[in-house]
């Protein structure tokens, strides 16, 4: 079962159980698609979510290399799986 919680207030919250799942994920993607981008909101919520990170310490790296052989072994890793082949159209 699929559940979505709502906060009424600070303290209360409550549980409603998703019976249709897809119905509401058409909904969920209605609403995304028609919503228009705002950039001010972006804007500020990635600087909300830059300042988190460096209140956390996560960045800037102390070393900004380590882990880069990883991430190129998994590069070529993922570049070398064969895609899988198109359709023939008719």
């Amino acid at each position: 079962m699929w559940y979505i919680y709502i906060k009424k207030n600070r303290n209360l919250e409550t549980e409603y159980m998703i019976r249709n799942y897809k119905k509401y994920k058409e909904f969920e993607d209605s609403l995304i698609a028609n919503e228009k981008a705002d950039f001010e909101k972006n804007q500020k919520l990635y600087e909300w979510m830059y300042n988190e990170a460096v209140q956390l310490k996560v960045i800037p790296l102390k070393n900004p290399l380590e882990g880069i052989d990883t991430d190129i072994r998994i590069a070529k890793l993922l570049n070398s799986v064969s895609k899988p082949p198109k359709k023939a159209s008719y």
